[in-house]
């Protein structure tokens, strides 16, 4: 059985700062800190690999600081790592919370573009119109959006009904013919006329 010795924090920095002994070092640190590096991020909506992740990147930010002489010894080692660890986590949230806001705003873009397409599909006054568009946009967008909004079907059973992998698949398709129905309605102020008068009239 393999036995890592605790090392006192002048001897870790010493180690680090020589280059000397580096793996028992690193295994010294794992093993002394961690779990309560981990414990934060888990407590601070993170999971266990997020928390491997970010000690990893800790522990390469405490070596090349130590390294370039700006670990002074003011703190404890261990109190150095936890404020690394945190600033490290806290920035990554910011990061994620950044990424997600961008993702909700793409979101409410397709939930837009479903509403007005979508409204325009279900029409049912203005069918033949709208079928003559639909059908310019390939068969398989004419077959997801009529299994969709006329037969009302739900995602896995226009599922069964083609040759896609998943939900998610078909979905992401649905989304991309209603985009380009769009695209045509747009382009077109005719159409765009005739159809809007078919919504409102």
């Amino acid at each position: 059985m393999e036995v890592i010795r605790n090392f006192p924090d002048s001897e870790l920095v010493a180690n680090i700062r020589s280059g000397q002994r580096m793996e028992d070092t690193i295994k010294a640190i794992y093993r002394g800190h961690f779990e309560g590096l981990c414990w934060y991020v888990m407590n601070n909506s993170g999971s266990r690999q997020d928390a491997e992740d970010i000690f990893q990147e800790v522990l390469v930010s405490f070596i090349e600081l130590v390294q370039q002489d700006k670990f002074r010894g003011e703190s404890t080692v261990k109190t150095f790592l936890y404020s690394l660890n945190r600033y490290t986590w806290l920035n990554e949230l910011k990061r994620r919370g950044r990424a997600l806001a961008r993702e909700e705003k793409y979101e409410k873009g397709q939930v837009h573009i479903e509403m007005d397409a979508g409204h325009t599909i279900a029409n049912r006054e203005g069918k033949a119109e709208v079928l003559k568009v639909v059908a310019e946009l390939g068969d398989t967008c004419k077959k997801i959006l009529l299994l969709f909004y006329y037969e009302n079907l739900s995602m896995k059973e226009i599922l069964d009904q083609t040759d896609y992998e998943s939900e998610q698949v078909v979905r992401n398709k649905k989304y991309k013919c209603l985009k380009q129905l769009e695209q045509m309605v747009n382009a077109n102020p005719a159409l765009r006329e005739t159809l809007k008068n078919l919504i409102h009239g």
